[in-house]
């Protein structure tokens, strides 16, 4: 047959063999495991992400943030390797790249998120050259770690576009690394670090502003918001912000650079931008309890593809997934979704080498530590946490869909 014209069907179909794809396959067949499940995933490796921050601050291999697709690929599902061009979910499908159909009694959408490089002028050009680095990209985040190490003073910028944006944390954490690394080599007083924000806060949640604004000031690090980079000079290395001022008149501010850390504004993925899935921002518009599309009963998304309105990390798929895989097996039962996701996320924050505070919160900005900790103090355990058993629980468990459901309560107001 024609892989034209070739019709291809699957109980379940997942598109997407990320943190979210992989973790929903384990998960849904150690439930069923005769049930038929099919990835359909264009990449030949994974990506642990979470890790890239100490890749670019020197304290982690990156050859251990990633393993061919195939050893993460949970044992009974089939991994094609293809793309999706087109959603039909009027037809139960999926139309491939390669033109084959893939029907579906249920589809689960977990393509992630779009790095729009490009919409910097000039950065696509100028990245990996001239001190511009960034920690988004496993093909740039150790330059970030070269021109740490060679940098021997003047100004470090480090910037972070409005949002939306996957793991929002990560464009300060790389700041704060930077300072306590040039404070170890002596070059504190001959270096000037700012960190600009195309947003209005330095973190979603406002409970973490304070402390966080504490960590910047006691890094030397000048916080600016509300200044979008929109070019890149590599060559004269020059970076341009736009800033809009009470008179609601835009300008553009020009700043000169010996190190620039980008990261790269965000946006939903074409393919779902351009499908019937997706809502008016261009997200996979899903029930914010159930992760099930509000439209079509038989697919579902989480993951920063979904439209779920909580920050875009792994540890928000850790609890996205098994009420993702309930419903899923619910509705292919006929039976209603009854499991609920209250919107629960997790953010380390890395403040200094040793140093990291663990934003933990759900919906509505409600912080909802695990451990009975302060939540707004950095604390050596936590870098512990990050640096070293998280990534063995992402590898040994998460992936294999047998993470347990660990218990999260409200911080109770003193």
């Amino acid at each position: 047959m024609n892989s034209q014209s070739e019709t291809l069907r699957h109980q379940v179909v997942i598109v997407g063999g990320g943190t979210a794809g992989i973790t929903v396959a384990a998960a849904l067949l150690r439930r069923q495991p005769s049930l038929d499940v099919v990835i359909v995933e264009p990449a030949e490796r994974h990506y642990y992400q979470p890790a890239f921050t100490l890749v670019g601050g020197g304290t982690y291999d990156l050859s251990r943030t990633s393993k061919p697709l195939r050893e993460v690929v949970p044992k009974g599902a089939t991994w094609l390797q293809a793309s999706v061009a087109t959603f039909e979910p009027d037809a139960d499908a999926v139309r491939l790249e390669d033109g084959r159909r893939l029907h579906y009694d249920a589809l689960v959408v977990a393509v992630g998120i779009k790095l729009d490089w490009g919409r910097v002028e000039g950065l696509v050009e100028a990245l990996g050259t001239q001190g511009v680095c960034s920690n988004y990209s496993a093909d740039s985040v150790a330059y970030t770690w070269e021109c740490l190490q060679a940098f021997r003073g003047g100004n470090a910028i480090f910037t972070q576009p409005p949002p939306p944006l996957k793991c929002a944390g990560a464009p300060q954490k790389i700041a704060y690394l930077a300072a306590d690394h040039l404070r170890r080599q002596g070059l504190e007083a001959q270096s000037t670090l700012k960190f600009y924000s195309g947003g209005g806060a330095l973190f979603s949640v406002p409970d973490f502003v304070p402390p966080l604004e504490r960590v910047a000031r006691d890094h030397g690090v000048e916080v600016t918001l509300s200044h979008d980079l929109v070019a890149v000079d590599g060559e004269r290395q020059v970076a341009t912000f736009v800033t809009t001022g009470a008179d609601g008149a835009s300008r553009r501010v020009e700043q000169p650079f010996d190190l620039l850390h980008v990261t790269p504004h965000q946006c939903a993925p074409d393919v779902i931008r351009e499908s019937p899935l997706a809502d008016a921002a261009g997200w996979v518009e899903v029930d914010k309890a159930t992760t099930q599309h509000v439209r079509y009963p038989k697919v579902f998304s989480l993951g920063d593809a979904s439209s779920l309105p909580t920050s875009k990390t792994a540890a928000a798929v850790r609890k996205q997934a098994p009420v993702t895989v309930s419903n899923l097996l619910a509705q292919m039962a006929g039976q209603e979704p009854t499991a609920s996701y209250d919107g629960y996320t997790s953010c380390p924050l890395v403040t200094a080498y040793g140093k990291v505070m663990i934003a933990e919160f759900v919906y509505g900005g409600v912080v909802t530590p695990t451990l009975p900790l302060d939540p707004f103090k950095a604390s050596r355990f936590y870098w512990v946490v990050k640096k070293h058993l998280l990534p063995s629980f992402y590898w040994g468990t998460m992936l294999k869909g047998k993470a347990p459901d660990i218990a999260h309560k409200p911080l109770k107001a003193s």
